[in-house]
């Protein structure tokens, strides 16, 4: 599936320590009613995280594991419709990568400096998709205004 070219639109947020990431951006792409929103870039430091590992499938999913360090965000990418779907990637002070699926829980350390995007005249929703057993990705085309 897929849809575009589309014209974008940039917001840029920083979060202050004790914010969690995941709530603020819910938060933020439905007071500013974004239609397609994703992560276009995110810098910075957590206290806490709650990821999915990989290998899910809809029976099993994984191991969850709940982290509470100081770590720096190397990535963070993903979708921010109404059921946000993100990934990340995170250093902790060994330089030691830990990444998966973002269940719950970013809280901020010092800093997160993110930057969202929006593709203007598209609309991202999610549909269970029987051949993976997840809600995944619809891209629809909408006018700004509907």
């Amino acid at each position: 599936m897929q849809a575009g070219p589309a014209a974008l639109s940039v917001y840029a947020l920083r979060l202050g320590p004790g914010e969690d990431i995941l709530s603020t951006l819910v938060k933020f792409v439905k007071d500013k009613k974004l239609k397609s929103p994703f992560i276009m870039t995110c810098v910075g430091s957590i206290t806490k995280a709650t990821l999915r590992l990989a290998n899910a499938t809809a029976s099993n999913t994984n191991k969850i594991v709940h982290l509470d360090e100081r770590f720096e965000i190397v990535s963070l990418v993903g979708t921010l419709n109404e059921a946000p779907h993100l990934h990340i990637c995170l250093s902790d002070k060994d330089g030691k990568t830990i990444g998966g699926h973002v269940v719950s829980d970013l809280e901020v350390f010092t800093t997160a400096e993110i930057v969202v995007g929006e593709c203007d005249g598209l609309w991202f929703s999610r549909e269970m998709d029987g051949s993976t057993g997840f809600p995944e990705l619809v891209i629809s085309s909408c006018s700004k205004t509907a």
